[in-house]
C-alpha cells in the first residue's frame, strides 16, 4: 500500500509503519494521522502481517500534533474533535491489535508522538533519542492517552513531574524508569529492531494476541476475574494450530515452525 505520509512495507511478517515527514520532524497533521489509522487497521487484518513496527523518518520518531496544521477556513481549532477522531482512535488500535507492536524510537518522540511510542507493546530507542512531554509548553494537558500511560510506567510522583516541568528523559533514564525496554546505539537500532520483529512475526501470533489482552485487563481486573480469563484463553490457545505444532516439536526435540494460526 502507498500512503501520502507513510511508508509502508510488509517483509516476513513484519509490517513496518515509517511516519514519513522528515521536513517536520514527522509531526502529526491531519493527513498523517488519517494514514496511520489505515496502515494499522490493514496490519491488524492482514493474516500475514504477524508483528507490527512503528517508526519515524530521518531524525526524528515524531513531535506531535503539527501546530501548523491549522483547521480549515482558519477557525478555532476542535481540540476534542481531533482527539476522538484522529487520534484516539490509532491508541486504541494500537492497544487492540491482536499482534506484537514494537515502537522504534529512532529520535524525539514529543507530545502526542510520545504517545504514540507509549501505546507500543515494546520500546525500543536509540540513546541519542529523547521523550518530551510538551504539552505543557502550549498550556494543554497531556493527551492521547499519556494521562494513562504516565502513572502506570513512572508512579504518580514522576508523572506529575515530568507532565508539569517539561523537561526532556533521555534514553538511560527512560530505561531505568520502565518507559523503554531497552537503549541501543542509533547504528544498531535498524538491526535490533528487525531482529526482535522477526523473533515476534515467527512465534504463535494468537497467543501473543492473548497474552497481550490478558495483561492488559489483569492492570485493572480482580485476581478472580483474571483466573477466570485465563482458564478461557488458555483454552482458545490450546485449540490452535501453533500449540499443536509447539507440542509435536517439544516431543520430536526440534524448533517449531508456528503458523500465527
Amino acid at each position: 500500500m502507498t500512503f501520502e505520509t507513510l511508508l509502508y512495507t510488509v517483509e516476513r511478517g513484519v509490517a513496518t509503519i515509517t511516519l514519513n515527514r522528515p521536513e517536520s520532524f514527522n509531526a502529526a497533521n491531519e493527513q498523517l494521522t488519517t494514514d496511520l489509522q489505515a496502515a494499522l487497521a490493514t496490519s491488524a487484518g492482514n493474516d500475514d502481517v504477524r508483528c507490527v513496527v512503528l517508526t519515524g523518518a530521518g531524525k526524528a520518531f515524531c513531535s506531535g500534533q503539527d501546530l501548523k496544521d491549522a483547521p480549515s477556513g482558519g477557525g478555532k481549532r476542535n481540540l476534542t474533535d481531533s482527539l476522538v477522531r484522529r487520534y484516539n482512535p490509532i491508541i486504541r488500535s494500537m492497544q487492540d491489535m491482536p499482534k506484537p507492536v514494537i515502537a522504534s524510537i529512532n529520535g524525539v518522540a514529543a507530545g502526542a508522538g510520545l504517545s504514540l511510542a507509549l501505546a507500543a507493546d515494546i520500546r525500543i530507542m536509540s540513546s541519542s533519542a529523547r521523550l518530551v512531554e510538551a504539552f505543557i509548553g502550549i498550556a494543554l494537558i497531556p493527551d492521547s492517552g499519556a494521562t494513562w500511560f504516565y502513572p502506570r510506567m513512572m508512579g504518580y510522583s514522576k508523572a506529575f513531574e515530568f507532565a508539569t516541568l517539561n523537561k526532556p528523559i533521555v534514553a538511560d533514564e527512560a530505561l531505568s524508569m520502565g518507559l523503554v525496554s531497552m537503549v541501543v546505539s542509533p547504528r544498531a537500532l535498524a538491526s535490533t529492531t528487525k531482529r526482535i520483529a522477526t523473533t515476534y512475526a515467527q512465534g504463535p501470533t494468537k497467543t501473543y494476541g492473548y497474552v497481550k489482552h490478558l495483561l492488559r485487563q489483569g492492570m485493572t481486573a480482580s485476581l478472580e476475574t483474571m483466573l477466570d480469563l485465563e482458564a478461557d484463553y488458555q483454552q482458545r490457545a490450546g485449540d490452535s494450530a501453533d500449540y499443536r505444532e509447539g507440542v509435536q516439536a517439544f516431543i520430536e526435540k526440534r524448533t517449531p515452525s508456528f503458523t500465527g494460526q
